[in-house]
């Protein structure tokens, strides 16, 4: 398990960029700006990249990738890290790129699905035999249940994690607001550990051995279970959760700085390629092309998920509404 969790955040590796012509270039830099869990499978990635691209163009690329939680690497980007791509946890922290220049608005019209390559779910990660008998969401507010989760004003997994909670609750007869909040607020109470981003709570939960259920993304659960520690953990999955649907993007002012944005749109493009999609499936991640998930369909257990924009009214409406400072998860945060 340790070594499949314990990466360093920023890891270099060869690669490459978009069809052009076929001389030989010196080795271009290249930074994908990433949150917690797609270490591995961008490791890989760039590999599978890099040798696609110098086949087309014969140009090597010198690629780097930064992590960390989803909300803060957004921010990072924005104080000046020269991310040429960022492919993070959810739409909104890109939006936080666009209002300070650095994306064109409509970035998320640029590449297919929204330009969410793949998705993911929100599961439960409990120890083996289930001891606290964790089974929904209710669950998880029941007394001396220990609940190890991220951050939501850090990372973008917990937004996702919080989210699927306040709409398990909607979703239910005579289902409201005031309802949602309540158990919200009463699985926060019996969270032990919030870690500032995922991979951090999945190394609390596993590594260090605290708490009774760990909230997580669909991907890092299935890690943990086909880890050399897998007969430790089992996943459960909820009777609703959220389609989260990770997003990327150009940062625009950077490529056009530093003259990449052939290469940030090769790349980019190449997520949704037979290899690209087989990678994503390959990592957890669920593949959107419709070959790749009858492919993996075994993997992947199906679920009742419900959307952002259906419950919430979009990635704006539900900052705005949750997660801002002075919000409704800052105001039962002061309650607890």
């Amino acid at each position: 398990m340790k070594k499949l969790i314990l990466h360093s955040l920023v890891t270099l590796v060869s690669f490459g960029g978009v069809f052009g012509s076929t001389a030989s270039y010196a080795a271009k830099e290249f930074l994908n700006v990433s949150y917690d869990p797609t270490r591995e499978f961008y490791q890989e990635y760039n590999e599978n990249f890099g040798k696609f691209w110098k086949t087309k163009t014969g140009q090597n690329i010198d690629f780097k990738q930064s992590h960390g939680g989803s909300g803060k690497q957004a921010r990072s980007v924005v104080d000046g890290l020269q991310a040429d791509v960022v492919t993070l946890a959810l739409a909104n922290d890109i939006d936080e790129i666009v209002n300070a220049g650095l994306i064109q608005k409509g970035w998320e019209k640029e590449f297919p699905n929204n330009s969410a390559p793949y998705t993911s779910t929100v599961v439960f990660l409990v120890r083996k035999g289930n001891p606290k008998g964790i089974k929904d969401w209710s669950d998880l507010v029941k007394p001396g249940v220990e609940i190890i989760t991220p951050n939501p004003k850090t990372g973008g997994a917990p937004r996702w994690i919080y989210l699927s909670a306040w709409g398990y609750v909607l979703k239910q007869p005579g289902g409201n607001d005031a309802k949602a909040r309540e158990l919200v607020k009463k699985l926060y109470k019996n969270v032990k550990v919030l870690d500032s981003g995922a991979r951090g709570s999945l190394t609390t939960f596993a590594e260090r051995g605290i708490g009774d259920v760990l909230l997580s993304w669909e991907n890092e659960a299935l890690l943990a279970t086909s880890g050399p520690d897998k007969d430790k953990y089992q996943i459960i999955y909820p009777s609703i959760s959220i389609l989260a649907e990770p997003s990327v993007a150009i940062v625009d002012k950077n490529v056009d700085k530093d003259g990449n944005r052939n290469l940030a749109k090769g790349y980019l493009n190449y997520l949704y390629s037979p290899v690209g999609q087989d990678l994503a499936a390959k990592y957890n991640f669920r593949p959107r092309n419709a070959q790749a998930a009858a492919k993996y369909a075994g993997k992947f257990p199906k679920i009742k998920l419900f959307t952002i924009n259906e419950v919430f009214g979009g990635w704006a409406k539900a900052q705005k509404t949750h997660f801002v400072n002075g919000a409704i998860y800052d105001q039962i945060s002061a309650e607890k």
